[in-house]
């Protein structure tokens, strides 16, 4: 009979681990979360800027003939 009381130790145990961890882990994901810290190294430290492209002139632009549409 000693084996009731071992197992409902072990129990509350595992049960106050869980709620350990899974109150951190809530208080956490307001400033991140699992998902987010995973992407971290792909993020660039400097993002960039898209600058404009330059246009390329079509061959009809060359030639002075308007587009068709």
């Amino acid at each position: 009979m000693v084996v009731i009381p071992l197992t409902l130790t072990i129990s509350l145990c595992l049960v106050f681990t869980f709620l350990v961890f899974f109150l951190r882990e809530h208080a956490r994901s307001r400033t991140g979360g699992a998902e987010r810290d995973s992407l971290m190294p792909l993020a660039e430290e400097m993002p960039r800027t898209q600058a404009a492209a330059p246009r390329r002139a079509t061959p009809a632009a060359r030639t002075g003939v308007p587009p068709l549409r």
